[in-house]
Order: C-alpha cells, then sequence, then structure tokens
C-alpha cells in the first residue's frame, strides 16, 4: 500500500504530537462510557497498548478519561487494542482471588481481512490491496451491515478502516455487548457461508429453498459481479482463472462449457454461457443447482475471522489508532460513502501532523485571542487542532454516530431513574 508521504522510523517522533493534539479523546471516552448508564463500565474495560519493539501491555485500565490521556501520552503506544468489560479492574487482576476475573461484557465485533481472500483475487496478496480488491470491503460491508440490522435488529453498528487491508465492525448496542459466547458464535456461523481450508475446491454449497438471507446477499453481489469480477479479477479470462471456475461446476457442464469457451473469449459471454447451463440444470434436477450463485458467493461474499467474533475477551484494534507499517489512522467510515470510500486518500500520522504546522487562518487566530480558564483553553485548542487536519471528518462520522447512541443512553437513564422514583 503506498503511504509515500510516510516513514516508519518517524513514528516515535510522531506519536507524542498525535496524542497531545489530534487524538479525539472526549469522544473516544463517550464512546466506551456509554453514557455512564451501567457504574464502572469504563473504569472496568481492559485496553492493551503495543510499544516500540514489540513490547506488549495487556490489562490497562484508566478511572477517567484524563486518567486515560495522560497515559496514552505518557507511554505513546504503536498499536491500541480494546478487550472486554471484566467483574474487576483489569489492571488490578493479579490482586484479585483466581477465578472471579471473568471477561462479562464487550462489544460483538467482526473482523475482515483481505488475506482470506487470497485464493479469488489476482490482482495482491497477502498484505497488500488495491482499488480493484477493495470492492471485496465494500461488498462485505454491504452484506454484514443489512444482516446485522434486519436479521438480527442491531441499530449502533460502527464500521473502521484497519488502516492497512480491512475494516472491523464493531455492534455496539446493549444487546450485543451482554451476548454470551454461545450466542456470538451463532450469529458468526449464521453469517458464514464461505467454508473449508486450502485444500477445499467448492467453499459455498447452496441447498433448496435458498435462505432469504443468502438471497438479500446475492442481490449485492450482483450489483458488483460484473465489473469486479468479470473484468477487474478476469475470472473468465486466463486459464489457471477459467480452470479454478470450472473446478466449481458440475462435470458434465464442465465438458460442455470447456468446449463452449474455446469459441467465446469475452467474459461476459461466458459467464452467460455458465448461467445458461445453471438454468438448464435447475429445469431438470431433482434437488438444487444454484452453482452459478456458488461460484458468484465464493468470490465475493464476506469471509470473517469467527474466532474474533466468538470470544467475549478477545482483543480488537481501537478506532484511531494508527498502523505502524502504512501510518495511516485507523478511521471510522461513513455508509453513506461507501461505494467511493478510497483507503490510500485515508491520512496518515505525517500528513495530519504536517498540517497542524500550516498557518492559521484568520478565524483560527481570533479564537485563540479568547479570554478563557486554562482547561477550557487547552480542550478548546485540542479541537481546533483536529479540525484543521484531514483527520476532522472522520471525528465527524464518530460525532453523528456518538448522537444517534446517545438518544438510547437518554432512554436508559430516564427509565432508570423513574424505577428508582417508585421506589
Amino acid at each position: 500500500m503506498p503511504s509515500s508521504d510516510y516513514d516508519p522510523a518517524s513514528l516515535p517522533d510522531l506519536l507524542p504530537l498525535y496524542y497531545r493534539r489530534l487524538f479525539p479523546f472526549s469522544q473516544y471516552y463517550r464512546w466506551l462510557n456509554y453514557g455512564g448508564v451501567q457504574k464502572n463500565y469504563f473504569q472496568n474495560r481492559e485496553f492493551s497498548f503495543t510499544l516500540k519493539d514489540d513490547i506488549y501491555v495487556r490489562y490497562q485500565s484508566f478511572t477517567t478519561q484524563n486518567e486515560l490521556e495522560k497515559e496514552m501520552q505518557k507511554m505513546n503506544p504503536y498499536k491500541i487494542d480494546i478487550g472486554a468489560i471484566y467483574s474487576h479492574r483489569p489492571n488490578q487482576h493479579n490482586t484479585v482471588k483466581s477465578g472471579t476475573f471473568q471477561a462479562l461484557e464487550k462489544e460483538l465485533v467482526f473482523d475482515i481481512d483481505m488475506t482470506d481472500y487470497d485464493d479469488v483475487r489476482s490482482c495482491c496478496s497477502a498484505a497488500d490491496i488495491c482499488s480493484k480488491c477493495w470492492t471485496l470491503m465494500t461488498i462485505a460491508i454491504h452484506i454484514l451491515h443489512r444482516a446485522l440490522r434486519e436479521d438480527f435488529g442491531f441499530q449502533h453498528l460502527l464500521w473502521v478502516y484497519s488502516g492497512r487491508r480491512g475494516v472491523h465492525c464493531w455492534v455496539c448496542d446493549e444487546a450485543a455487548r451482554k451476548l454470551s459466547v454461545a450466542a456470538r458464535s451463532a450469529i458468526a456461523e449464521y453469517l458464514s457461508l464461505v467454508k473449508g481450508g486450502e485444500e477445499t475446491v467448492k467453499k459455498v454449497v447452496l441447498t433448496d429453498p435458498i435462505h432469504p438471507s443468502i438471497r438479500e446477499s446475492l442481490s449485492v453481489v450482483e450489483r458488483y459481479f460484473s465489473q469486479y469480477a468479470l473484468h477487474e479479477q478476469e475470472i473468465l479470462g486466463r486459464k489457471e482463472s477459467v480452470d479454478k471456475v470450472l473446478a466449481l461446476v458440475p462435470e458434465d457442464v464442465r465438458k460442455d462449457l470447456q468446449q463452449s469457451f474455446q469459441n467465446e473469449k469475452k467474459p461476459e459471454t461466458r459467464w452467460k454461457l455458465v448461467k445458461d447451463q445453471a438454468t438448464r440444470k435447475q429445469a431438470t434436477a431433482k434437488k438444487g443447482q444454484h452453482f452459478e450463485k456458488e461460484i458468484m458467493l465464493q468470490y465475493c461474499y464476506p469471509r470473517l475471522d469467527v474466532n474474533v467474533s466468538k470470544g467475549v475477551n478477545h482483543l480488537l484494534k481501537s478506532p484511531f489508532s494508527v498502523h505502524p507499517k502504512t501510518g495511516r489512522i485507523s478511521v471510522p467510515m461513513d455508509l453513506k460513502e461507501l461505494d467511493t470510500f478510497d483507503p490510500f486518500a485515508v491520512p496518515t500520522i505525517s500528513m495530519i501532523c504536517e498540517e497542524l504546522d500550516r498557518p492559521r487562518t484568520e478565524e483560527e487566530s481570533e479564537d485563540t485571542k479568547e479570554k478563557e480558564n486554562e482547561k477550557d483553553a487547552a480542550e478548546k485548542r485540542k479541537i481546533r487542532d483536529y479540525k484543521r487536519t484531514s483527520l476532522a471528518k472522520y471525528v465527524k462520522y464518530f460525532d453523528q454516530f456518538l448522537d444517534g447512541m446517545a438518544r438510547t443512553w437518554k432512554g436508559e437513564l430516564l427509565r432508570k431513574s423513574d424505577l428508582q422514583k417508585e421506589f
């Protein structure tokens, strides 16, 4: 991933500036405190820091936003991970009786990593991505967002770009945070369709009747399939790619298609031949023959790291963490602009630190002349600082997400106060 303006060797110099002047601590605390509805919710949350030279520090916890700020500014973590809410403060886990320190709650999370698609993308492999294969992340978000909202009724979904080659989803509804391991596993399995390791050729098998959720997913895939799979990945272009597709169809159909493909080289026409064969099969077969749909799903359906979603105590990289290799900030995504989201346009730490050095506008200069007490001045300066950089729009998305959640918190706090009045 090209990050021409970023040099990993500069990270130790840039992180202190980032945590001092740009990291959105007030929004971050507002998110993880969840309106203060539950006592000790923020205090019992585990944070994990990865420091320079891969020094890994687990079970960090903080009483207040101010304490979190001071510690992060002191340690300048290369990476921040967020864990569960525990029964006791994580930084005191060594002092509590063995077996009583338990992970109680955490957001339901999903991790989608481009490396899991290496068998179906030809443009890149391993940690590399490009605009051609990024479409897979766009499809994954569309499919999972719809399923989590419509099939499960979750409302508060925070989608975050990882900073390099994937995306994370934090499902923040109270019901999601309280899910058991068994319930998390059931949801993750329900959303998993591509199954089997490297040795498995056919990774998607559909049965009759096709589940309504899979039909919804297919309608998303169909929107992108021609441009993405046929043109950009050329799955029906080179012989090697064609053979991989033909391995997914029944043997008798495969022979017919191999002959037809010798006379027809255009990817769209080749794909039409596959679909026509599937239609014919469906008309004569006793049981479902959906191999054209199975091919589309195998090439485009989201591939989840199920273990990340199952565990309550699993750590996941925090929003606004910096990716040490690319320098890119792990930013919240605006789903209204999902189809135009460009991972290469996400700001790097070096870029936003440079933007701080630009001369202030007249309006900003006027602001600084205002007489305020010291605390207000520091807080306002911090707000103005990130607003002067490319990070501003991503913090704005985060604010909008938090405003949506705050409406839920208010209702919950009112309900609690009404219950207290009754007693």
